[in-house]
């Protein structure tokens, strides 16, 4: 249900610019590792290392500000569909665990965000913090298992991602009918290659994360691009890191069409 009134109007236009911001994010995450593969510099990192890319370019400062502005414009989306689920996910187990998803993403980005913003203010993005992997782990007696549950969720969402890439179901969330059909085309395909790619990354990052449990040890956790990095490890890393690092740019690509074409239904 749409409601009147300008709220409806500013939280759809954040999410379509949290969605922009994010595939620029992505973007910059797998043009830097198709650098490193290629070896024309570059490097291999996750979304702090494209938010650190955005503060070197020219005004950087102010893309910074714009950037963060765009990620907590996405985390409030984000939120929002966990709170109000405004696309009737529901409560039965499978709408639960989405909307737990959602929390868990606007968690991730708004830390994100902030992380742009100490880099504005000279904070240095918190470096020396914790990993939330560590913080779980310091939990008395159920350290280990919080983190083993994280584990398989993260684990569960890359075979969401996979699944959703694979079978399409990405499209149900597009104005289909306001594309080309050229923009359709290339939307599907973008959506295809770009989830599972993603699936693949944080299939890795969840088995870490298992790992970590395992052992009791939070250095054996890893991020996106300490998955990217242990790709780039194998026989024949630099083929198999560039496939991926195209696989996040057809990601990135999606975030654009959804930022333009995505249905932001108003809460209730």
């Amino acid at each position: 249900m749409r409601v009147a009134g300008s709220k409806d109007t500013w939280i759809e236009r954040l999410a379509r610019a949290g969605y922009a911001t994010k595939g620029v994010v992505y973007a910059l995450i797998g043009g830097l590792a198709i650098k490193a593969a290629i070896g024309s510099g570059g490097s291999v990192g996750g979304g702090r290392n494209a938010v650190q890319e955005i503060g070197t370019q020219p005004f950087g400062q102010v893309l910074l500000v714009l950037t963060a502005i765009g990620l907590f414009g996405y985390a409030l989306w984000r939120f929002i569909q966990a709170a109000l689920d405004p696309e009737n996910n529901g409560t039965d187990g499978k709408g639960v665990i989405k909307r737990v998803g959602y929390v868990a993403s606007g968690a991730m980005h708004t830390a994100l965000g902030v992380t742009a913003i100490q880099m504005v203010t000279g904070g240095g993005g918190g470096g020396g913090k914790k990993t939330w992997i560590a913080e779980l782990m310091a939990v008395d007696t159920i350290g280990p298992i919080l983190v083993g549950v994280a584990g398989v969720f993260v684990l569960g969402y890359a075979l969401y991602q996979v699944h959703k890439g694979w079978t399409m179901k990405f499209k149900e969330e597009l104005r289909t009918g306001q594309m080309s059909r050229t923009e359709e085309k290339a939307a599907t395909i973008s959506g295809r290659v770009g989830l599972v790619a993603r699936g693949v990354v944080f299939a890795i990052v969840g088995g870490y994360v298992l790992k970590a449990a395992a052992t009791q040890n939070p250095g054996s956790a890893k991020s996106v691009g300490g998955a990217l990095s242990e790709i780039a490890s194998q026989s024949y890393g630099v083929v198999l890191l560039a496939t991926v690092a195209i696989g996040l740019l057809a990601y990135a690509a999606l975030q654009l069409v959804l930022a333009r074409y995505r249905e932001i239904p108003s809460p209730a």
